[in-house]
């Protein structure tokens, strides 16, 4: 590829550690995942492991209808277990290790998964920083959200597995970025705004905007929304204005009922797409005002929660924890306590604080003789009951194998579930089917310091209109002799985010499906460029240079992020109807569905809710059973909705 000067000087041609990661998988950058050597016992360099090629290739066949046209007969394994789970993601083997809880310590389980690792979405990205400092990010499912919110069940299973949630409260620095000067920011762009421009948001509204390229008319209309907004329904009654509120997007309170610039519609677009997986165009009024948008104090609307919020509304508008719940490598450190409790062989160590290092042998995970496999690189093709038992087809090694079990737990996404059996009924398949996952990227990229942050005194900022939402210094958490960055010297992560919705009044859905179409054409170099270009722009002013101070970057893509949760105005069965879920999570003879999708709720918790239900369907419930959700989004009876 022939460099422009521009992208020359952002650094684009620096030979520079790149990984692409596709639904986990290496798809090749540079130095992709296939460039490292592995270390010894089958330990995988750069802790990146995902989606191998053989698992796209039989997946998108069984998608297609093209599989079985050429697949033949399966070998049949002498093999019968007690479960098979399809998926070692988090609800996969949650499922596994609450089955062996209640079915005995000699239940013999085998854990099936299309990707070259354990985890599902909760993957971690570890670097090597030119003095040598080892630094581990998440690339995927990031904190355990609200455990003051988390059902007994959930509770329980967390102490089972070793994780102290109290614990956070000193491994996670809340007075990192004060005790350094770093404040917020946003970053005005000029093919949104008119000019460049990055801008503290710390001191009073007046006082910042009058310095921002913001058309003057917008930014007394932007001053006015966040220090003195009015009620443009007064005289309505509380109800009346809940029921406008519900059925009425953000983008069209600011644009259409307050009437305000296009350009503080602008600056607010992308600030619900973190927590609801769309933007402002396509998330109510009342969801918006729950994670804190403004325009709604003037309105006498109470705490109350309303039965109309989505989940997440839900949890934004009462959540009562802190948001430091976060391993440095995210959710990946709650699927490797996991394992360590099913296959302890394979990753040593006995507390918490030792596992965030602790090097995982691969090749311990599915061993004969162990009562507990993990099988990767083993895409599931055919899962069906049979007299006696269950029959789950394979594919390993280019090889198709069959094996069985007395119960199977499917912990896939929903969408790949018709296609693994003909058993089910139009009803349930089309229920499955409504389940549009959300598209997701995440970059980690490794600075060789946070000099220039530390001059400018912020710790990340928003870019509205810019390709990334925005990007911030990674979260501060030391967990035994792991230890965050201290002073501006020292080398950090750097963490941007991006749904990929483009918004344009489409429903939630049908977003996330267009988004998942432009994500997967993305090549490594367009979203690299974006990267340098926004980091040049917004922090060149306090010396950054990306071509000089960029070591690494891995870029996380998630065609199928986020399980879509329920919200107005689009599904208006919400709350009170039936929901999807109810019907494609049923089970069928023996075997059950257990995932992230199945609880319409995306969280790790809710996976783990979702494992103990199919658990239980398949057992029954032991006496005195810590329950578990029941409904998407937090406690009904803690949210004041019981």
């Amino acid at each position: 590829m022939v460099l422009s000067k521009y992208e020359r000087a952002l650094g684009m041609g620096r030979a520079i550690s790149r990984r692409d990661f596709l639904n986990g998988a290496a798809v090749g950058a540079g130095m992709a995942l296939a460039d490292f050597p592995l270390p010894a016992a089958g330990q995988p360099s750069g802790g990146f492991r995902g989606q191998t090629d053989q698992a796209f290739a039989v997946m998108h066949a069984l998608r297609d209808g093209r599989f079985w046209e050429n697949a033949g007969p399966a070998q049949a394994l002498d093999e019968h277990y007690d479960l098979i789970v399809v998926g070692a993601g988090i609800s996969g083997l949650a499922s596994a290790f609450l089955y062996r809880q209640q079915a005995g310590a000699g239940a013999r389980i085998l854990i099936l998964d299309n990707s070259a690792g354990f985890g599902g979405h909760a993957v971690r990205n570890e670097f090597t920083a030119s003095n040598g400092r080892r630094i581990i990010g998440y690339g995927g499912s990031k904190s355990l959200q609200t455990p003051s919110f988390f059902s007994p069940a959930v509770s329980k299973f967390m102490t089972d597995v070793g994780i102290d949630v109290t614990k956070f409260d000193k491994w996670y620095d809340r007075r990192w970025a004060a005790d350094r000067g770093l404040g917020p920011a946003v970053f005005f762009s000029r093919e949104t705004f008119g000019a460049d421009g990055l801008f503290k948001t710390d001191g009073k509204p007046p006082e910042w905007i009058a310095r921002t390229p913001l058309d003057e008319r917008a930014k007394s209309d932007l001053v006015k929304l966040l220090s003195a907004p009015g009620d443009p329904f007064k005289g309505k009654t509380r109800a009346e204005k809940f029921t406008l509120l519900s059925e009425t997007t953000y983008e069209a309170f600011l644009l259409n009922i307050l009437g305000l610039h296009p350009q503080v519609a602008a600056y607010l677009a992308d600030t619900t797409k973190s927590y609801y997986g769309a933007g402002a165009d396509a998330v109510t009024c009342l969801d918006a005002r729950a994670m804190g948008a403004p325009g709604f104090d003037a309105m006498d609307l109470g705490d109350a929660v309303h039965p109309t919020l989505s989940p997440s509304g839900r949890l934004m508008q009462k959540n009562p924890d802190p948001y430091i719940h976060h391993f440095p490598d995210g959710n990946a450190s709650l699927a490797r306590a996991i394992v360590r409790r099913l296959v302890p062989e394979a990753l040593p160590g006995d507390s918490i604080e030792d596992l965030l290092l602790a090097q995982v042998d691969y090749s311990r995970l599915d061993r004969e003789g162990s009562p507990i496999r993990i099988r990767l690189d083993a895409p599931c093709v055919r899962v069906r009951n049979v007299p006696d038992a269950a029959e789950v087809c394979f594919v390993r090694n280019g090889r198709l194998f069959k094996a069985s079990a007395g119960h199977v737990i499917l912990a896939c996404w929903h969408r790949v579930i018709p296609l693994l059996t003909g058993e089910l009924a139009t009803e349930q398949t089309d229920a499955m089917n409504d389940q549009q996952k959300v598209p997701l990227i995440y970059a980690n990229v490794l600075l060789r310091s946070w000099e220039s942050f530390a001059r400018l005194g912020v710790a990340g900022f928003r870019s509205p209109g810019a390709w990334w939402e925005g990007c911030s210094i990674d979260e501060p958490v030391s967990i035994g002799s792991y230890r965050f960055a201290d002073t501006p010297s020292d080398p950090v992560l750097l963490h941007l985010g991006k749904v990929v919705v483009e918004g344009k009044g489409e429903s939630a859905r049908e977003q996330a499906r267009l988004g998942r179409h432009m994500l997967a054409g993305l090549a490594f170099s367009q979203v690299e460029f974006q990267i340098r270009d926004l980091l040049a722009r917004a922090m060149g002013a306090g010396g950054f240079d990306p071509a000089r101070d960029i070591e690494a970057i891995a870029i996380n893509r998630w065609s199928h992020g986020y399980a879509y949760e329920y919200m107005r105005p689009w599904d208006t069965y919400w709350p009170e109807g039936r929901l999807p879920i109810t019907t494609a999570r049923r089970g069928w003879g023996r075997i059950a569905i257990a995932n992230s999708d199945s609880g319409a709720y995306a969280y790790a918790h809710s996976a783990i809710d979702q494992a103990t239900r199919a658990v239980r369907e398949l057992l029954g419930a032991p006496e005195g059973a810590p329950a578990y959700a029941r409904f998407p989004g937090p406690p009904l009876a803690k949210i004041g909705l019981e």
